[in-house]
């Protein structure tokens, strides 16, 4: 651990006067940041300060939080067992009628988080212009399959991309492509944080012009989706709209479409109350030993990602005896419930430090949150265990290779693997179900 993450959080059994100093040194850096937030907004042209004041007070509650937080932000102790109906089984969720699924569409809007690069697939531009199949790219089959479903229902759902500064440009020129289509397309782009010296813990930019220094910015995780949303007036256009839920998930995950059942679960729930969030879980295999799981923690349901577990509890974490689940990334959220939180300030999310070494050889900081990480902040949260099919990331180029299964259902269509189904060289397509046997 780097020298200034021990500053700041070890200050257990020290003097008084060293945690008097600490304390000092902690509202100093504080309030250098404070003027050097105040130095980059003047020099925003008028018209974007607005949105620019209010990035930079997210992350000056980040920041404050980063240098407040004291050791692991889980008592490992007190993780609960899961309580019994935490996590419902897909198998069991009721399919709905045919009639109902306009309506259950109008409810909806799809949301794929768009700010990677497709750096660590060797190209350039945003991920989700890499071709995967058939010389169509991730952004290709995501609007067919929403297309499909709007053409097929005879219902418009909205699809929403949000992109970083890093795939914005980019993305807009794409998707003029897409007009002809029965599909309405938005983009908002996620907060740009300055990146932060290790050293000084001062923003490495000299002025509020991204692209003049881009090495000095970044964006802070798909976890800023709910502010950012918010901000950009989406969130009250549906709600205004009469929509209820959001369906959000990485734009490089295949298996991530629009889940009828799923949706007929939140609309149409057996209890009265309607969830506020899903977390579409999945059983955890050995591969997946490193990713976010689900826990039940202080009474309520949240995600625990590795980085978030003590060093002498990393086995622990990682057995798939004791944790079960992980997260798929695929998530359902309540639009008024997302205004809700947003407004009252109550998305507390675990932060996720960062560090990188630039190419200058500058040690920087860069303060994250996760998406799945909000779901403790909202009421009635469930998850619930999807087949292995709904969770198809394509993260390198070998993925894309044999070796590596990629399976790929016909707009309309599904893919039934029986639990523990072992494929190996092989790419599966088509209206297709394997079975038992």
């Amino acid at each position: 651990m780097d020298h200034v993450q021990f500053w700041i959080r070890s200050h257990q059994r020290t003097p008084s006067g060293s945690r008097d100093f600490k304390e000092a040194t902690k509202r100093d850096a504080l309030a250098r940041l404070e003027v050097e937030l105040e130095r980059l907004l003047s020099t925003v042209p008028e018209p974007k300060q607005p949105l620019v004041e209010k990035e930079f007070a997210g992350f000056k509650n980040l920041f404050s939080r980063f240098l407040a937080e004291q050791g692991p932000s889980v008592t490992w102790e007190k993780i609960q067992k899961l309580p019994e109906h935490a996590v419902i089984d897909y198998t069991t969720l009721q399919t709905p009628t045919t009639d109902s699924i306009h309506h259950m569409l109008d409810k909806l809007v799809v949301v794929k988080l768009n700010g990677g690069l497709g750096t660590s697939m060797g190209c350039k531009g945003p991920k989700s212009v890499i071709q995967v199949r058939n010389e169509l790219t991730f952004l290709d089959l995501t609007v067919q399959q929403i297309e499909h479903l709007n053409k097929t229902y005879k219902c418009n759902v909205p699809l929403v991309l949000m992109n970083s500064f890093n795939t914005d440009e980019d993305t807009l020129k794409v998707i003029r492509k897409y007009r002809g289509l029965k599909l309405d397309i938005h983009t908002f782009n996620q907060s740009c944080h300055p990146r932060i010296n290790r050293e000084s813990l001062l923003p490495l930019a000299k002025d509020a012009d991204v692209h003049s220094d881009i090495e000095a910015w970044y964006p802070p995780g798909h976890g800023d989706f709910y502010e950012s949303f918010y901000n950009s007036g989406l969130l009250n256009k549906f709600i205004k709209e009469g929509r209820t839920y959001c369906f959000i998930s990485n734009i490089d995950n295949l298996g991530a479409n629009v889940d009828l059942n799923i949706l007929n679960l939140l609309l149409n729930p057996d209890q009265k109350e309607q969830s506020e969030f899903v977390m579409e879980v999945t059983d955890k295999t050995r591969a997946d030993v490193k990713g976010g799981t689900l826990i039940q923690y202080e009474d309520k349901l949240r995600l625990l990602e590795i980085a978030q577990v003590p060093k002498e509890h990393v086995d622990d974490f990682k057995s798939v005896s004791q944790f079960k689940f992980f997260n798929t990334n695929n998530l359902w959220a309540k639009l008024d419930a997302i205004k809700r939180v947003v407004e009252r300030g109550s998305l507390n999310m675990e932060i996720i430090v960062n560090n990188k070494s630039l190419a200058d050889g500058v040690n920087v900081i860069q303060l994250e949150t996760a998406v799945g990480a909000a779901m403790k902040c909202f009421e009635g949260g469930i998850g619930v265990n999807v087949p292995r099919s709904r969770f198809l990331p394509v993260k390198k180029t070998s993925d894309l290779l044999l070796g590596t299964v990629i399976i790929i259902a016909n707009h309309g269509e599904r893919i039934d693997i029986p639990s523990g189904a072992l494929l190996e060289n092989k790419i599966v397509s088509g209206n297709l179900r394997i079975l038992d046997h």
